[in-house]
């Protein structure tokens, strides 16, 4: 197994693509603390993915949860090899209607968060003189506007700006700092998608289907496996293709 006894921290893991990131780090044999802001979450998720797991409720947003989440998986595995911030929320605002509280929430979960998480747990890895791997998950909307979505969009390019600082001050110590960054992904128990929606989306994807959970957390492996030494502030796209360029339209002149 590639990661056994590896101790892994995932963020955001209550259900989705967190969920599936944790348990596809178990199937290799690691040992596993998730934390989702929602207990009953937390414990459904500790139900699912088996007894090499722990769970840690907690609002990565507030600065005392957050290091007090990566505090207690690192006490309670015995330090932390990688840590996977994930948690993130995606709300729909029209900009002209959006109001200061709905662009702060995005911003305090999704890039406040996403600094806790990882810069509680850079600092325990370099205390214990530890290498290590942290992974953010980004989004395409990184890169691509999307109508409604002016917060989420900017908290994300926010994220990719914050891996690549980390990964700059962090390769002293041996620490590997990398983003997976997810397109249209279909989310069990996520924002409720129409049949219509999901087949216009898949349309624009090369691939010819919307993403699973599963597809991002077979690259947040790949990105974590020590055979990936060498790789440090990227961001990796898993989109089917989606970000490659114009898909789905006419031949020019036909």
């Amino acid at each position: 197994m590639r990661f056994q006894e590896k101790k892994v921290l995932v963020s955001g893991a209550g259900h989705g693509i967190g969920l599936a990131i944790s348990r596809a780090f178990i199937d290799e044999g690691a040992r596993v603390a998730i934390n989702d802001i929602d207990s009953d979450r937390v414990a459904e998720a500790l139900e699912t993915i088996g007894n090499t797991s722990y769970g840690f409720p907690g609002d990565v947003a507030d600065a005392q949860e957050a290091r007090a989440v990566v505090s207690k998986a690192g006490l309670e595995l015995g330090g932390l090899d990688i840590v996977v911030s994930n948690a993130g929320i995606y709300p729909s605002h029209p900009f002209l209607e959006m109001d200061v509280n709905d662009w702060d929430r995005v911003m305090a979960v999704n890039i406040r968060g996403t600094f806790l998480i990882c810069q509680a747990a850079a600092q325990l890895m370099v205390q214990k003189k530890q290498e290590g791997v942290i992974i953010t998950i980004s989004s395409g909307s990184a890169r691509f506007a999307r109508v409604g979505s002016a917060h989420y969009c900017a908290s994300k390019a926010a994220v990719v700006m914050l891996t690549q600082v980390m990964a700059l001050e962090l390769a002293p110590h041996r620490i590997r700092v990398n983003s997976v960054s997810p397109g249209i992904i279909d989310v069990p128990g996520g924002q409720p998608l129409s049949e219509s929606y999901k087949q216009a989306m898949a349309r624009m994807v090369p691939w010819g289907r919307m993403g699973r959970p599963e597809d991002v957390a077979n690259v947040v492996l790949l990105v974590s496996d020590p055979k990936a030494e060498y790789m440090t502030g990227q961001v990796i796209p898993v989109d089917g293709g989606l970000s490659s360029g114009r898909y789905g339209i006419p031949v020019s002149g036909e």
